[in-house]
């Protein structure tokens, strides 16, 4: 057989001692650094301490929970004064964590836009059975000017008031709103159709 397997590994590894111990002299070695291994140890320090968008994107992130939770509050704001006003309730019912639901979807329907959820105007609504009461309009960051328009649109329950609470209050002064609710958007400055989304 012509092959040397044993001789040959062993030549390499002899090789590989020496070329890793010429290297270890060259870094204890003042002076002997070659600048792209400084360099290059360097960025990469710089890479996993500060990396570029991890920061900023964090930002982002709080600022659009900050706002998220910003229009959750006014829409519940709206809603509960609406009761006398506008609705002609006593009590006003609705389905567990809806209003966040509805903040949640609102951001999705912004992330394609170009202030995302800060360039809205959203407009608050409840279907009811004399028709579509206005509740109120948010905006934001007022700063922004709006390049799109949120209409979301609330269902009254059919049903008039709820069992369940007949005999603590008059039941025409009850309202039950229903899970499902309407998102109708709209970009302003264009002629495109109005999108509308039906949740469930």
């Amino acid at each position: 057989m012509v092959y040397t397997t044993a001789p040959l590994v062993l030549s390499e590894e002899e090789s590989v001692v020496e070329m890793i111990g010429k290297y270890f002299s060259q870094l204890t070695s003042p002076g002997t650094r070659s600048p792209s291994a400084r360099r290059g140890s360097v960025e990469s320090c710089d890479e996993t301490e500060n990396p570029p968008f991890a920061n900023r994107d964090a930002g982002l992130e709080h600022e659009e929970q900050l706002l998220q939770q910003k229009v959750t509050r006014q829409m519940e704001f709206y809603l509960t004064e609406a009761k006398a006003s506008t609705l002609h309730c006593q009590v006003l019912l609705l389905p567990r964590q809806m209003t966040t639901r509805v903040g949640q979807d609102v951001v999705s329907s912004s992330a394609d836009e170009p202030c995302g959820l800060r360039g809205a105007c959203i407009k608050v609504y409840v279907e009811h059975k004399d028709g579509l009461k206005s509740l109120g309009s948010i905006f934001p960051d007022p700063s922004v000017t709006p390049t799109f328009e949120l209409s979301v649109i609330f269902k009254a329950d059919k049903e008039d008031g709820w069992t369940a609470l007949m005999h603590i209050f008059d039941t025409s002064k009850v309202l039950k709103l229903r899970p499902e609710y309407r998102l109708v958007k709209r970009k302003l400055y264009s002629s495109a159709s109005p999108i509308i989304h039906d949740f469930t």
